[in-house]
């Protein structure tokens, strides 16, 4: 069931703070709310919030720092992947924030992420960018290399059919990976079918406030197992 409210809340709030984007953690809520899998994630104000989340999230857990004004994470010092205990957990915490500030002490830190730590799956990217002719467009291809390097991707205009979503599937030069190839068991399509068509849905509906969307990683595991969205990014307009 789709929760279009809830997603309108997620934008209202980002643009009453003067945000042209959502926070990782905001659009993985707005996934969600179109039945998209996503790794559990909290923000965290606290090192105490934050081992209450791994606890409840189950160890090992990743951190990642959570502000506006630092997108490329990694650079900032700012993601800690792998904790394995409550003590990893508060010591996390304080590093996080402490190479946020000494990266940009302007920037706003809301606070520490925690986000379960997701079993590495096949890795496919599904984007979406606003076509100023053709509006939303949504973007599908293999993770890692084979996007930065090889592009090999596929594009639809939303809003999408089923077809469509197949189509944009196997016409990627990299659909043998999904097929099962070394002994790998094939990967869950008909879950990654879905994934399209609801993040194709979410575009439509949202085609006046997002300018950008990028779902990746998305982990898809073997057929009848599904996905989970790892990691997401949505400009607003």
């Amino acid at each position: 069931m789709v929760n279009r409210a809830g997603v309108e809340e997620i934008v209202a709030k980002a643009r009453a703070e003067g945000r042209k984007g959502l926070m990782e953690y905001e659009a993985k809520k707005a996934l969600e709310a179109y039945g998209i899998t996503t790794t559990k994630t909290s923000l965290t104000k606290t090192a105490d919030e934050a081992v209450k989340k791994a606890k409840e999230f189950g160890y090992p857990v990743v951190m990642k720092i959570s502000s506006p004004e630092i997108t490329h994470k990694s650079d900032a010092g700012g993601v800690k992947v792998g904790l394995k205990s409550p003590e990893e957990v508060k010591k996390s915490f304080m590093e996080i924030v402490e190479n946020a500030k000494k990266y940009d002490p302007k920037a706003t830190v809301q606070g520490v992420i925690v986000q379960e730590y997701a079993a590495t799956g096949r890795e496919v990217i599904v984007g979406m960018i606003k076509d100023p002719t053709f509006g939303a467009t949504l973007m599908f291809g293999l993770g890692g290399v084979f996007v930065e390097v090889l592009k090999d991707v596929s594009f639809r205009v939303t809003p999408l059919t089923r077809r469509d979503a197949e189509e944009m599937v196997k016409e990627i030069k990299g659909y043998k990976v999904l097929e099962g190839f070394r002994g790998e068991p094939p990967a869950d399509v008909n879950a990654i079918i879905d994934a399209i068509m609801k993040i194709s849905q979410l575009s439509a509906d949202f085609e006046k406030d997002f300018s950008e969307m990028d779902v990746n990683p998305i982990f898809v595991y073997a057929a009848g197992k599904g996905l989970k969205a790892v990691d997401a990014r949505i400009i607003l307009t």
